[in-house]
């Protein structure tokens, strides 16, 4: 290119950057009838469908290297519910990871998704609410829970999980995999973090799930989104804050999850009366 921005014949062109958006919408569309056979298999755990080599291999190693170390700006999360680091404001990041992360707000993915989900009117959060980057770390986990139900205004319910893993070489024995369970969480059905994998779940009244203890030295880095949308999952209204259970085994941190999850719910309940009162309106919206 000549110094006026110009091309000139027998010049080579600058690179242009490789957007994963178009290339995500692709890699799911190409693998669509296997994942849509996935999603609609009969099992007790939430639907689900995993799509590995989301992206070129170069393209996610440049993702993974692009989450911020240790530092402020992460928030660290420690108590009986979970253990991890999260950050939502990525214009304080690599650009790297706002791109991947407005990947999956594209229209071409998204509608990719609700083909192969059969989930009409899916919505992407660009506030990133409860989405954004997370760290999970030597002896981090997520215990079984609920995610909550709706969006930060309680407008919209939450559809689906989208979760992307980025951390290379990631194997079933280094823990921190995500764990699918049934209604009563009991059984689950554990999906290694594995590099460059998509796991997409749908989010409901039943759907519990958690990430099992990292064993690992090295941390697995996950970009994480939420598609919603006006209608419940199943048609009818509710509403829950997240839920938190002990695993199988914890009997005591189950017990206490029962009270911490009744205990935040009404408050939760109790705000959102209290602000339909001051709108002036005869009941929440």
């Amino acid at each position: 290119m000549a110094e006026d921005g110009t091309s000139r014949p027998g010049m080579a062109t600058p690179p242009t950057p490789r957007e994963p958006a178009p290339l995500i919408a692709a890699r799911l569309r190409g693998a669509a009838p296997a994942l849509k056979a996935e999603w609609e298999a009969d099992a007790p755990h939430a639907r689900a469908f995993v799509l590995d080599d989301l992206l070129p291999d170069d393209l996610a190693r440049d993702i993974n290297g692009a989450f911020p170390g240790d530092g402020p700006f992460w928030r660290r999360l420690d108590t009986f519910r979970e253990r991890k680091k999260t950050f939502a404001k990525l214009d304080r990041l690599d650009p790297a990871i706002a791109t991947i992360t407005d990947a999956f707000h594209d229209a071409e993915v998204i509608g990719a998704v609700s083909e192969i989900t059969g989930i009409d009117g899916l919505e992407a959060d660009p506030t990133l609410y409860a989405g954004g980057v997370s760290m999970m770390e030597t002896g981090d986990f997520l215990n079984p829970h609920l995610d909550n139900s709706h969006d930060a205004g309680r407008r919209r319910y939450r559809r689906l999980n989208l979760l992307y893993y980025v951390t290379p070489g990631w194997t079933r024995d280094h823990g921190g995999n995500f764990e699918l369970w049934d209604r009563t969480v009991t059984t689950p059905r554990e999906i290694v973090s594995r590099f460059n994998r998509l796991v997409v779940m749908e989010t409901n009244r039943a759907s519990w799930h958690s990430v099992n203890p990292v064993r690992a030295a090295e941390p697995r880095r996950c970009v994480s989104n939420y598609y919603f949308s006006v209608r419940s999952p199943d048609g009818g209204e509710y509403y829950h804050v997240t839920s938190f259970l002990g695993r199988p085994g914890q009997p005591g941190r189950r017990l206490w999850g029962r009270l911490d999850n009744a205990m935040r719910q009404t408050v939760a309940s109790l705000l959102k009366i209290s602000r339909g009162k001051h709108l002036g309106r005869d009941r929440p919206d």
